[in-house]
């Protein structure tokens, strides 16, 4: 089963909550009807019989009248036919230009997002290029923005992360809520605090980039770095939130409690009110950065954004997709997880994993990408090694097969393999770890940036940015935020110290 966390100094992790509750849609029939085509009411015109050759002139000439009719209507069918092939033709070319102006639009948010040679081939490939003077003094405009650019020293970039974020303080810091609010004082940022944090490292020229824009894996395992190419007063960092499963014991506690694919497409939370009702928006990490960045695009290098370290033993994104929960009868199901499925008598296991990868593919689309914490939130250089090969099993089996292949582990509870000194074929533990294909490791550091890279890993600190961090060590945010100007006035004060809170 998974490890109780005790927010010891070193753990900056909290199980975090949610019920499960799949969003439902209703469908509706938007089909248009096929148009019939009128059909003709021909006049039954009798033929002049032979022996009554004297026909009226009023009858003749309510005959002719009708046949012009009939010949009018045929032609003005024609003509619809016609008018109708010219509109489809308009309309085709008219979407034909919409491609170009799409294309023309991601190209420009490419060289926004310093990605100057995807953005100039992209437009260099329009078909109105060669003869369209303003699309090529574009290029021109940015093949010069693209020779000023200097590579940024990997070693200068700090990686910064949170938890889930608190939306309703006054629910998190419940005084009723006794350790657990105490909890959240120690290692939880709000909304708030995160919008403006990221405020002020976007105005102080911060660039979000991927570690993997610092350095990739062969398929030997093999180091391959990376240059990170940005404009002289640019400065990239790093982004990872721990976490993001929406555990169940955060329930009501002013915790955004899922991740959807709202109407408009975009990836949104789902956050239960005491109430019972449910609102639907920008409540956390992911959907607030996606937003931040579809106002600034310049915040992100090449449309990379963060990286999510999950566990799986309460399913992933707020979705129920662990194995236990499949059958209401499994005896390790644990009693948050039998009251869940008892308050959920419809729920579908398999619909469950289906909608959590749809998610989750919408979010790598997005630029995020996705991180080992572990299964069970496990403490890995205090696990023995049959532990570590099962923990990393079922992490492969249950949060790998939605959200696909990883080779970066975050470390719960603030733990490493090592000190200082090099990973080496000497530790068990890491022998194994890259045997399963991790290659990057993230423990947690309050400086602001420390590496090291090996001939067949990388390990990048992170600096955790919450009420501990903020409130005890205000002087070591200074080069990203003021803390005075950030902190949340519904946080309590003094934000207490681990020993004072647990001993």
């Amino acid at each position: 089963m998974n490890e109780k966390k005790n927010y010891h100094f070193e753990n900056f992790d909290v199980s975090l909550d949610t019920e499960r509750r799949s969003r439902e849609r209703h469908s509706v029939d938007k089909t248009t009807p096929k148009k019939e085509m009128p059909k003709l009411q021909l006049p039954k015109i009798q033929a002049p019989q032979m022996k009554k050759p004297n026909i009226p002139v009023k009858t003749l000439v309510i005959a002719v009248v009708a046949l012009l009719l009939v010949v009018l209507m045929v032609f003005g069918l024609v003509s619809c036919a016609s008018s109708g092939d010219k509109k489809n033709k308009k309309d085709n070319e008219q979407n034909a230009m919409s491609v170009e102006e799409m294309i023309l639009e991601n190209a420009k948010i490419s060289a926004a997002q310093y990605d100057y040679e995807k953005a100039i081939a992209d437009v260099k490939g329009l078909e109105k290029y060669a003869t369209d003077t303003e699309l090529q003094s574009l290029v021109s405009s940015w093949e010069q923005a693209m020779s000023t650019l200097v590579e940024f020293p990997h070693e200068q970039i700090t990686h910064i992360f949170f938890h889930s974020l608190v939306y309703e303080p006054e629910l998190a810091f419940d005084p009723e809520n006794g350790n657990q609010a105490d909890g959240y004082n120690l290692v939880m940022t709000t909304v708030d605090e995160f919008n403006a944090i990221i405020q002020s490292m976007y105005d102080k020229g911060y660039v979000m980039v991927s570690m993997h824009d610092i350095c990739t894996f062969d398929e030997q395992g093999n180091r391959v770095d990376h240059k990170i190419m940005l404009p002289p007063d640019k400065k990239a960092f790093v982004l990872s939130q721990d976490d993001l499963n929406y555990y169940h014991v955060q329930d009501g506690d002013g915790i955004a409690t899922k991740l959807i694919i709202d109407e408009n497409g975009k990836v949104v939370n789902e956050y239960k009110k005491l109430d019972g009702s449910v609102s639907y928006g920008d409540f956390d990490v992911v959907p607030l950065i996606d937003r931040f960045v579809e106002k600034h695009p310049d915040f992100s290098y090449k449309g990379h954004k963060g990286i999510l370290a999950l566990t799986g033993y309460n399913g992933v994104l707020g979705y129920r997709t662990d194995s236990v929960y499949a059958d209401i009868n499994d005896p390790n199901l644990d009693p948050d997880q039998i009251e869940f499925l008892e308050n959920n008598p419809n729920f579908n296991y398999e619909q469950e994993r289906a909608e959590a990868k749809k998610v989750a593919d919408k979010m790598k689309e997005d630029g995020w990408e996705f991180a080992s914490h572990t299964w069970g939130h496990m403490t890995v250089p205090a696990s023995d090694m049959d532990r570590v090969q099962s923990d990393t099993e079922k992490w492969k089996a249950y949060v790998e097969s939605i959200v696909g292949k990883t080779d970066v582990l975050i470390f719960p509870n603030g733990s490493d393999l090592a000190g200082t000194e090099n990973y080496d074929s000497s530790i068990e533990r890491f022998n194994y770890l890259v045997s399963e294909g991790f290659h990057m490791y993230c423990p947690v550091d309050s400086t602001p940036y420390w590496q090291q890279k090996g001939d067949n890993y990388f390990r990048m600190s992170r600096r955790n940015l919450d009420g501990y961090r903020m409130y005890h060590n205000p002087e070591r945010c200074e080069d990203l935020f003021n803390v005075s100007e950030v902190l949340d006035k519904k946080r309590p004060l003094p934000v207490p110290t681990m020993e004072e809170v647990y001993g």
